[in-house]
């Protein structure tokens, strides 16, 4: 996985849209961030996923996946190692992430699978 490659996956969630935060793109729906990329450097992106979800991410795949350090990762917030993860489970960490804060009504309009 590149940057670039996170890019295009992350933009093909409905109604995804790039902006910036702190210096770096973040990647939103219904305005609200669900994933940014490059920080803390361009090997990195992050998912917002739920505690719970975050757990089973990282127990799947340690080398891949880790929660951010402090309160932001102890609320979710997970780091994605780019060349360490795979397509298919970094597409599947990016749909809860998206559905974690999609508007309910777009939520449940959509199926992203």
């Amino acid at each position: 996985m590149t940057p670039d490659s996170f890019r295009r996956l992350v933009l093909t969630m409905p109604e995804a849209v790039e902006a910036g935060h702190m210096g770096h793109p973040d990647f939103r729906v219904g305005g609200r961030i669900f994933a940014t990329l490059g920080h803390p450097d361009e090997d990195w992106a992050m998912v917002k996923l739920t505690p719970e979800q975050q757990e089973a991410f990282v127990a799947a795949d340690p080398a891949a996946f880790e929660p951010v350090k402090g309160g932001w990762g102890r609320r979710g917030a997970t780091l994605v190692r780019l060349r360490k993860a795979k397509v298919a489970s970094l597409r599947t960490a990016l749909i809860a992430a998206w559905r974690n804060v999609a508007p309910a009504r777009l939520a449940r309009r959509v199926s992203v699978s």
